[in-house]
């Protein structure tokens, strides 16, 4: 008997699964925006931050509008309507999301507001509507006094909640892309009210709930709630940090995380550097006479640790926190671990934190234009760095920023907070002028400044296997740092640093190491937030490689 009774205390009534499922579609509604928005908008702190703030106003409204409705409206069918608008609005979400994305995106807002009428628009009408369900449940509740309602209600919406944040974050997003997560919580809101009308479903009710599933399923065969990119989609996942994309235009395969160009291969070469500033990783080679291991924080598609790799008699470490990342570049990008090539699935600053290995060259490429981990930015972290260097090594940086104007500020404070831990700090702005780009940031151990003649008079005379002259002629010594601050754990604005940035130009250069001039293709240069632009760029001819080598 009493088995009987617990049994029966666990199921819910209809209007508290109304609200369960309100608090998991919810949840996982705001989740699923953010991978959603950041491919045209970042994920900074702005952006989760409007996320929030959209989504528990849309909820207040709601809840506000339900409540005063719901002692003359609130009932099984009424709420059942509910979910089926949800659903329908999920379906255009579905089919028209790309669209609604780029006509948000030129707004006239600061850049820190910017994603605020794509976030309002795409997710604050669902939202809003499943405000409504709460008080609707409450009026509904079978619990005596407005107080056990009220409080019965708040618990079976959190953990509802609670539910939608940990089946979203460990088992929807890792599993399934952006379209099928929409679609799950579409489906989930049609079952919904079907529940709600039984047994008593009508004609009527059965022929909205009929139509709402046929758009929910037609918006994910016909559209995708994402950026499109550029050439053939040959994979696409949600990995558990981010939205990632192989794609294939031509000979280049290029890997896309959250919509932005972060690596590319040539398919009939697979090493040659692609994206220009990924030779400047040799340079380090020309600074310091021996480089015998060598650790990459990022991965990407491992042109770099491919490179090192091969083209030198070093060990190679690379520590990747994303694992989707590193089996897509295993099966994609021909990366093949090794004796000279190790990987590691974890972050790049737990990785120096535990190893008691001692490196040449630790290259950082952990950081992308406008999401950026400050772990990998502070002071601490470049003196964990330093204690994990040999005596004459070298930390190298690939910094996304603009080396002079408003958009420098974050290039500016990390060249800052470098020099407060290693003695010398040399910049290599990869692509001209004052434009976001990709900047080199070289710093080293040893105290002797190096020249721009010194490194032009070595890559001469040393072979390395790559001609860095051109590279070497972006030579920068010092940085103007008086306006921005050194990056430190308790305090590093990274965010706020980055923001000058969006709506600025980032431009890539593209190399083409099979020719011997240095034209430069016209090329389409969108905003950040829009993907870097590729500038077609044919570097002059490298030397044959040499059999493994050391700089020396």
């Amino acid at each position: 008997m009493s088995t009987s009774r617990s049994f029966d205390a666990l199921r819910l009534t209809k209007p508290e699964l109304a609200v369960f499922v309100s608090g998991v579609a919810s949840m996982g509604l705001e989740i699923l925006a953010g991978r959603m928005i950041a491919p045209q908008f970042g994920s900074s702190i702005y952006t989760w931050g409007g996320i929030i703030g959209v989504f528990l106003a849309a909820l207040s409204y709601g809840y506000h509008r339900g409540g005063k409705l719901a002692s003359q409206q609130a009932t099984n069918d009424r709420m059942a309507r509910v979910f089926l608008l949800t659903a329908a609005y999920v379906a255009g979400l579905i089919f028209l999301g790309d669209l609604l994305l780029r006509a948000t995106s030129g707004f006239p807002l600061p850049s820190r507001f910017a994603s605020l009428p794509a976030i309002t628009l795409l997710f604050g009408p669902p939202t809003y509507l499943l405000g409504y369900i709460s008080p609707y449940a409450a009026e509904l509740s079978a619990k005596e006094g407005l107080g056990e309602a009220s409080g019965h209600v708040y618990a079976l919406g959190t953990i509802g909640s609670i539910v939608g944040a940990f089946a979203t974050t460990y088992f929807l997003i890792p599993t399934l892309g952006v379209e099928q997560i929409a679609l799950v919580f579409g489906v989930l809101s049609v079952v919904t009210a079907l529940v709600l009308t039984r047994p008593g479903i009508g004609r009527d009710q059965a022929v909205a709930s009929g139509f709402v599933l046929v758009l929910l399923v037609a918006a994910v065969g016909s559209g995708v709630a994402g950026i499109s990119v550029e050439g053939r989609v040959v994979y696409e996942t949600q990995t558990p940090y981010q939205e990632l994309q192989v794609v294939d235009l031509g000979d280049t395969r290029t890997l896309y995380l959250d919509g932005q160009r972060h690596s590319a291969m040539d398919k009939s070469d697979p090493n040659r550097h692609v994206f220009d500033y990924t030779r400047y990783f040799h340079l380090p080679l020309l600074m310091t006479d021996d480089v015998d291991r060598v650790l990459f924080i990022g991965g990407g598609g491992f042109t770099g640790p491919k490179r090192f790799a091969e083209d030198y008699n070093v060990t190679v470490d690379v520590a990747e926190i994303d694992p989707e990342v590193i089996d897509v570049s295993k099966e994609y990008f021909r990366v093949e671990e090794s004796e000279n090539l190790n990987i590691y699935n974890t972050d790049g600053r737990q990785f120096l934190q535990e190893t008691n290995r001692t490196y040449d060259l630790i290259v950082l490429d952990a950081y992308q234009k406008d999401k950026v981990p400050f772990e990998l930015t502070t002071e601490e972290f470049m003196q964990l760095a330093d204690s994990r260097l040999s005596e004459d090594g070298i930390l190298f940086a690939n910094v996304i920023s603009a080396p002079t104007g408003p958009a420098s500020k974050f290039y500016r404070a990390e060249y800052k907070t470098m020099s407060q831990v290693f003695p010398q700090v040399y910049s290599f702005p990869t692509a001209g002028g004052g434009v976001v780009q990709n900047i080199e940031v070289i710093a080293t151990k040893n105290e002797s400044v190096v020249t721009e003649q010194q490194l032009l008079a070595r890559n001469e005379r040393q072979n390395i296997g790559i001609d860095l002259d051109s590279e070497i002629r972006n030579y920068q010594r010092t940085t103007e740092t008086g306006d921005v601050p050194v990056l430190r754990d308790d305090r590093a604005p990274v965010d706020s640093l980055l923001d000058p940035m969006v709506g600025q130009r980032y431009v890539i250069q593209q190399s083409n190491e099979s020719g011997s001039s240095n034209e430069t293709a016209d090329s389409l240069v969108g905003p950040v937030g829009t993907g870097p632009s590729i500038i077609g760029m044919q570097s002059g001819q490298s030397p044959p490689l040499a059999a493994p080598a050391r700089a020396s």
